[in-house]
């Protein structure tokens, strides 16, 4: 019975093994695709800052970027592929993977975030997204509307924006913490490219952690004030920090972090440990 018990330990993590070694390229692939679309995004609040405010800086605008380069249809294509190998991933390191408990189930959130996101991009390559989906800012009203309908409504929405600004202050410390370099093989990386890494781990979480928390804000005020109207989505969060007092400067630099989270990762797609077992 123990050797036969032995035995089905020793299958089981051969069967991980192997999930593991077959998903890591799709992981690549994701982080490849999420490092695109935080670059487009960026450079569209770029754009914002600097006084153009005619697209959305959020992924419905990033989407629209894309399909309108030359063979843009094929290149969403690839992007929803990209982002549906990156919840295959997750998917996989929720079920088979040997991290504790907690970890696992944020890796089965993660997947399910992707995979939505993936269904999106889908659906607005296959010409039934639309362009006037209202984007972030439309989802972000009609999810909060949503919820203060329901019982306990208000609770229920102010949960998820404290939820949220607490998620993006997590962000924004691990990120100045340098918690991003254990989950790196900085060991194949030259001293160059490690602080520029680095660099640009540290910028992109802080900006990306600061986006999280004012959606989060804003959430908040509108389960307050029951007014889903007050709840932002990506895009608006973007363009209300160039209404603070420091101005358009704040929203570029916003805009700058969020570029360089893009190339981190990039980054991630090369040289990120993807049999880990940590988060």
């Amino acid at each position: 019975m123990a050797s036969h018990l032995l035995g089905g330990r020793g299958s089981r993590g051969r069967g991980e093994h192997a999930v593991h070694a077959g998903m890591e390229p799709a992981g690549r692939a994701g982080f490849a695709a999420r490092g695109v679309i935080y670059l487009l995004v960026g450079f569209l609040a770029l754009r914002i800052a600097f006084g153009d405010g005619g697209k959305e800086a959020d992924r419905q605008g990033a989407l629209h970027q894309i399909g309108a380069q030359p063979f843009g249809t094929a290149l969403l294509w690839l992007l929803a592929a990209g982002l549906a190998c990156m919840t295959l991933w997750r998917a996989a390191r929720a079920v088979y993977g040997r991290a504790k408990t907690g970890k696992r189930l944020a890796d089965a959130g993660r997947a399910v975030f992707y995979a939505l996101v993936c269904w999106g991009t889908a659906a607005y390559a296959s010409g039934s997204g639309g362009s006037g989906g209202g984007g972030s800012d439309k989802e972000s009203k009609d999810w909060t509307a949503a919820a203060l309908k329901l019982p306990g409504g208000q609770w229920i929405a102010g949960a998820a924006g404290i939820a949220l600004c607490a998620a993006g202050a997590v962000i924004a410390v691990r990120a100045v913490q340098r918690h991003f370099l254990r989950k790196l093989e900085t060991g194949r990386m030259g001293r160059r490219t490690r602080s520029a890494v680095t660099a640009s781990g540290v910028a992109g979480g802080v900006a990306r952690g600061a986006v999280y928390a004012g959606a989060g804000v804003f959430v908040t005020v509108a389960a307050v004030r029951f007014e889903p109207g007050q709840a932002k989505g990506m895009d608006d969060t973007l363009r209300t920090f160039a209404h603070t007092a420091a101005g358009p400067w704040l929203l570029a630099a916003v805009a700058v972090g969020l570029l360089l989270f893009g190339l981190f990762s990039l980054a991630s797609a090369r040289w990120r440990r993807l049999d880990d077992t940590g988060s």
